[in-house]
């Protein structure tokens, strides 16, 4: 009978360590990206929530325009109500001598971890100088460590693999659980883990952005009418992945946002996965840093005087193009 081949090629983490440096962090699911190996974490956005809720106290903005990444994170579309707070470490407040080292034993303290991002930090202490942090940590086993496969192609290169074939014990495959498998270049399944964390893995060549990748996925999970179970015929086979990528979203930075005296100094965010047959570790830090500039002079008076040539035009509402022109030059013209 021929056997049903999974072999995963997703656009969520197409990553080895061979591709390092060529990985493109995102600040947001909706970001969009011609980079082809992108990854995203929630990191960043919750250090982005907190910068906005506890720091400006407001919607982040502008004066000259704002980026759209900073309207996409601005949706906080993603909050810590998503995770479970066992797996984050948050701080806000003013830089002072001792915040590098408060955060440095609290992410020892619950996560026995050391620090990526927090030497790469301006932490100069000034009242009026503030930090916002954030670590995400997660380290999970598979309900059972799949078997090792060995080496094979990874399109033209080679990968090491994990996964299921017909020589695994059958308690793999309670492990599985197929979401849909329309063709070998399209079908997704679910790895089940020892926790409350679940790793889907979807295959698809697309390069749309991640919030629609994911809606994709349940959709055709929705529609699928075919077996859900990994069945003695089905064979798993997985690539291992491991990555370290820091970024700085230099596109937040060195701005005043609108409305106050606040100036985003730094912002950075660090990611550290490894996925190999026995399970999951990811780090990832993000860190914000602003400083309070002296006050603004007040805003100086636009006069709107039409005093020189101008033009008026008339229009009904609702149509295009109007009915009346009107070009002044000499204003004794126009006076009676």
């Amino acid at each position: 009978m021929k056997k049903l081949i999974l072999s995963l090629f997703t656009t969520l983490l197409m990553l080895s360590p061979a591709f390092a440096g060529n990985i493109d962090v995102l600040p947001t699911m909706q970001s969009k990206s011609t980079v082809q190996d992108r990854v995203w974490v929630g990191t960043f956005q919750i250090v982005w929530n907190d910068f906005m809720d506890k720091i400006a106290f407001n919607q982040i903005k502008f004066p000259g325009g704002t980026p759209l990444i900073v309207n996409e994170l601005n949706k906080q579309e993603f909050t810590v109500e998503d995770l479970n707070e066992k797996c984050y470490y948050r701080y806000v407040g003013k830089i002072k001598k001792n915040t590098k080292k408060v955060i440095a034993k609290a992410i020892k303290r619950k996560f026995k971890e050391t620090s990526d991002l927090l030497d790469k930090l301006d932490l100069t202490p000034a009242k009026n100088r503030f930090i916002v942090y954030a670590m995400l940590k997660k380290d999970f086993e598979f309900v059972n460590p799949f078997d090792k496969l060995g080496k094979s192609a990874f399109r033209d290169t080679e990968a090491e693999y994990f996964g299921i074939n017909g020589n695994s014990d059958k308690a793999l495959d309670n492990g599985v659980k197929v979401l849909f498998y329309n063709n070998p270049s399209d079908f997704a399944v679910v790895l089940d883990t020892n926790g409350r964390d679940e790793v889907y893995l979807y295959k698809t060549p697309t390069t749309k952005t991640f919030n629609y990748i994911y809606a994709d996925m349940l959709k055709k999970q929705e529609a699928f009418e075919g077996n859900t179970e990994f069945g003695d015929v089905d064979e798993l086979k997985v690539p291992n992945l491991k990555f370290f990528e820091e970024k700085s979203f230099d596109e937040v930075t060195g701005k005043r946002i609108k409305g106050t005296n606040l100036v985003i100094e730094q912002a950075l965010e660090t990611i550290k996965f490894e996925m190999d047959n026995t399970g999951v570790k990811l780090k990832s830090e993000a860190a914000m840093t602003a400083m309070m500039t002296a006050l603004l002079p007040p805003e100086e008076p636009r006069l709107f005087y039409f005093d020189d040539t101008f033009v008026v035009f008339l229009k009904e509402k609702g149509k295009e193009k109007p009915y009346f022109a009107l070009r002044v030059y000499d204003i004794n013209n126009f006076q009676e």
